[in-house]
């Protein structure tokens, strides 16, 4: 559907200037430079100057939309493996059926019953090839009984939202990586070094 240009607001001043909120779908999206309105401020330590522009967003979902977001943003932030990420599925429908707090039982049992609710085909090795990868990247932790796992509380937990931030950060080249040592060493270009 093609806008109509002449329908369209025209602005005196840049309204990007100021901090936005926009409601986009279902998202609620804030845009700032860093270092406003309680954003995270970058700051290079060598030159001090201020970089970088924070985008937040918030978004509502229902619960199985939330778990698959939960799961995905986990699996994405610790480059998980396929069967990380099943074996973290797991993971949480262990949590969302246990009482205790830190503390969760896997076993083949709790395999079984998995595949059978959600028509899965998971094997035993898969889960325990995907329960290692949750160890190495200290999600859980082994109990001293075996099958039982401690939960890192940072990481998993039973609330009802999470907030998953990405910063994205631009190489330096070469060149400006040399400059920047010169800058540090006192040796700019115009100082004859």
């Amino acid at each position: 559907m093609k806008k109509d240009m002449s329908k369209i607001e025209r602005f005196k001043e840049n309204p990007f200037i100021e901090d936005m909120h926009l409601s986009v779908r279902s998202k609620s999206i804030k845009l700032s430079r860093l270092g406003r309105s309680g954003a995270v401020e970058a700051i290079d330590m060598n030159t001090g100057e201020h970089h970088g522009t924070y985008i937040g967003s918030t978004k509502r979902v229902d619960e199985e939309q939330f778990v698959k977001l939960f799961v995905s943003n986990i699996a994405l932030t610790f480059d998980l493996k396929a069967a990380g990420i099943k074996a973290f599925n797991v993971l949480m429908y262990v949590m969302q059926n246990t009482i205790e707090k830190d503390k969760v039982f896997i076993d083949r049992l709790v395999l079984d019953d998995f595949n059978e609710i959600f028509q899965k085909k998971l094997s035993r090795a898969v889960l325990y090839r995907g329960l290692a990868e949750l160890v190495e990247c200290k999600i859980i932790a082994r109990s001293l009984r075996e099958g039982e796992y401690f939960i890192n509380p940072n990481f998993v937990f039973n609330g009802d939202r999470i907030v998953f931030a990405t910063i994205i950060e631009k190489k330096k080249t070469e060149k400006q990586i040399k400059e920047e040592e010169q800058k540090k060493l006192g040796r700019g270009d115009n100082n004859g070094a």
